[in-house]
């Protein structure tokens, strides 16, 4: 197997989706103001943050805060993978419900809906498993940016939204299935 379709087979693996979602709820619940993620229109926008880092630094860039906490490693910079690529919805993919699902099967977290919002919450396993990830030193980066986007970028869904949008402008205008320049 070669490196391209290794890379390729480990983004089709809905395991490191779950286990970063786990982290990146994990994030948002410590604290005294923390609580669940409200809406799957948000959990993708932070997701996307976290997945891509080259904007989440753009994102905290824009917002006038440290970029410390990002640590981008080369391969990250300037890698082929960093390279998002435009879905339906934006740079976010169609998965969300799918992993959020099979994260609720495994009792990881609970879905609730309030009005017509999905609450997303980490469950007392979740908690323990989202624990035992972010001691893991494949983690720390992702726990590390996690934790800076939950002190710098903790908006609203709409105002994420709007803040994406508004900062990422070049992500509405592409076609679907296209790499956004990073």
């Amino acid at each position: 197997m070669n490196l391209v379709q290794a890379i390729a087979d480990l983004d089709r693996s809905s395991d490191l989706h779950e286990a970063r979602i786990l982290v990146l709820l994990r994030a948002f619940s410590e604290g005294t103001d923390g609580g669940p993620i409200e809406g799957i229109t948000k959990l993708a926008k932070l997701d996307f943050l976290i997945r891509y880092p080259l904007m989440l630094e753009r994102a905290l860039i824009a917002r006038g805060k440290s970029t410390h906490d990002v640590q981008l490693e080369d391969h990250e910079r300037y890698s082929v993978e960093s390279q998002m690529v435009r879905y339906r919805f934006g740079p976010w993919d169609h998965r969300y419900r799918d992993i959020l699902n099979v994260l609720a099967a495994k009792d990881l977290i609970s879905l609730s809906i309030e009005g017509r919002t999905i609450v997303i919450s980490l469950t007392d396993e979740g908690h323990r498993v989202s624990e035992a990830l972010i001691q893991e030193p494949l983690f720390e980066a992702t726990a590390r940016r996690a934790r800076s986007l939950k002190r710098n970028v903790d908006l609203s869904a709409t105002n994420l939204m709007k803040f994406i949008y508004d900062t990422f402008p070049e992500i509405v205008s592409l076609r679907t299935n296209k790499p956004i320049p990073a």
